[in-house]
């Protein structure tokens, strides 16, 4: 079994900004060995970009890791866009950047939302992904959106009270709506100061126990931006998913094996998310970490994701 340690720090070995549509312009990034086993870096959300400590779950040794920022989030521009921002042309982006690279088959890798987009982007393409390595399931279900803005009262009611308590008392029947005028009002200081009050929420309740570096690094504002703007511009359209969402077309990932990494005490994405995905996909693996919460970089999480790592080196 891997160490719990990630790898060291290491930058790219090659990068760029690659148009899309609508105005959007994706960053892009290739770090490890150039011709090792492709994995693509699918970050979570929507809207929280991808940050430098991702890239240290890979051994550079063994991967061709591909980290890219979606729309609107972290270095692609613009920053929280809107615009021509949902679910499948993220799917499309994906493979406008596979093929860009020349890649043929990869190995997916993503938690919260980035499992999300994974599950998608494997429905839409099967032949490209080798396997799939996910954390932290959020299938974007209504219920699981009730949760996160109504649900987490019940185990972080002080945390919530100050999420609810940022907007006057007549407002706080429909916290999605008036955060999403806030976010999208046309003062930059209004938009700030709801994002900050949405993103330091999310990261209050990640972790098993109080951490203030993950606050921290939520309160940020250019993470704080993107992520809340665009989490709640997804929220209020269902994260545009299909049909019956993501469950109802599992029979296209009944040949792709997969490692599910669950948090017992995640409560941004409760373990039910998990459980149901297995139950679906015959091929993937659960384990259930008994001490962790949602973030990635809990050391039980931390420790299940190498390992799950390991064990996908021979899918490519």
């Amino acid at each position: 079994m891997p160490r719990g340690d990630l790898f060291p720090d290491i930058g790219p070995f090659e990068s760029g900004y690659l148009p899309l549509s609508h105005g959007h312009v994706m960053y892009w990034e290739q770090v490890g060995n150039p011709a090792g086993k492709p994995v693509l870096f699918l970050h979570g959300g929507p809207g929280a970009g991808a940050g430098a400590v991702h890239r240290r779950f890979f051994d550079p040794s063994i991967w061709r890791l591909i980290v890219f920022d979606q729309r609107g989030a972290g270095r692609s521009r613009p920053l929280g866009g809107l615009e021509g921002n949902d679910t499948p042309r993220l799917v499309d982006d994906i493979e406008t950047l596979r093929r860009f690279l020349g890649i043929e088959r990869m190995l997916l890798f993503g938690g919260s939302w980035g499992s999300t987009l994974a599950l998608a982007y494997a429905q839409a393409h099967p032949r490209r992904v080798a396997g799939a390595v996910l954390r932290g399931i959020f299938l974007g279900r209504p219920q699981e959106v009730e949760w996160f803005l109504y649900g987490l009262r019940r185990v972080f009611p002080d945390i919530h009270a100050a999420f609810a308590g940022f907007l006057p008392p007549e407002e706080r029947g429909d916290l999605l709506e008036a955060y999403f005028r806030r976010l999208t009002h046309p003062d930059p200081d209004v938009q700030a100061a709801a994002a900050r009050a949405w993103s330091v929420y999310e990261g209050s309740c990640s972790t098993l126990l109080p951490s203030f570096e993950a606050v921290s690094a939520f309160a940020q504002d250019r993470t704080a931006i993107g992520l809340a703007r665009i989490e709640a511009h997804y929220f209020r359209h269902g994260l545009f998913l299909p049909p019956g969402g993501l469950l109802a077309h599992m029979e296209r990932l009944q040949a792709i094996p997969a490692e599910i990494i669950q948090g017992r005490y995640d409560m941004i994405c409760p373990a039910q998310s998990a459980f149901d995905l297995a139950a679906a996909w015959k091929t993937a693996r659960l384990t259930i970490v008994p001490d962790a919460g949602h973030s990635a970089l809990e050391p039980g999480v931390r420790a299940a994701l190498l390992t799950a790592l390991e064990r996908s080196r021979e899918l490519l």
